[in-house]
């Protein structure tokens, strides 16, 4: 993911984006804005999205259609997810979320310290993802292109079973256990 990647934040009212935004600027991540599920798709599906914090109920596509869209996707499939509701606890639409992946559902209003724990988590842990994927393609990439290089330079290791010597002189103890292993 690239550096520039940010949080994309989803809301139809417009005070409750402004809060969220409020509430995570002190973490320093770059952060964007949607007013509908269709929009949020179209700033998914363009890239550079890290996180999405998402309301569930929207008119048009909600929060839910959302996600299920973004699963079927490889490209999309493991942003981390935040779902907001302001509709309190409800079996169903918990069942639904967490069934989809989704990270977390959290209840409006939002303690913004509570959301400013859960983003830096998720987000950084989606960062070192695919920063390990990216690594792993480059390790590939570099055996594929190279592969007498790589094991030519690889050091055999022992086999397990080789016995490390004995140092002698090392006093009555050392001789012990020299003849405790004959």
């Amino acid at each position: 993911m690239p550096s520039d990647a940010r949080i994309l934040i989803v809301d139809d009212h417009e005070d409750t984006l402004y809060a969220l935004e409020g509430a995570l600027a002190p973490l320093g991540y770059q952060l964007g804005r949607a007013t509908s599920g269709d929009e949020a798709l179209k700033q998914v599906l363009r890239g550079q999205v890290g996180l999405l914090l998402l309301d569930v109920r929207m008119p048009g596509v909600s929060g839910l259609d959302v996600v299920r869209y973004m699963r079927r996707l490889e490209q999309t499939q493991h942003i981390p997810v935040i779902l907001l509701t302001g509709f309190g606890p409800d079996h169903e639409l918990t069942s639904a979320a967490f069934g989809l992946g989704v990270a977390d559902l959290m209840m409006k209003p939002i303690d913004p310290w509570a959301l400013r724990t859960k983003v830096r988590y998720l987000y950084d842990a989606h960062r070192r993802r695919l920063a390990l994927e990216h690594e792993v393609r480059e390790l590939r990439a570099l055996v594929k292109d190279h592969p007498d290089d790589v094991s030519a330079a690889r050091p055999a290791l022992p086999h397990p079973d080789a016995r490390v010597p004995v140092q002698r002189g090392q006093g009555a103890h050392t001789e012990e256990l020299e003849q405790d292993r004959t």
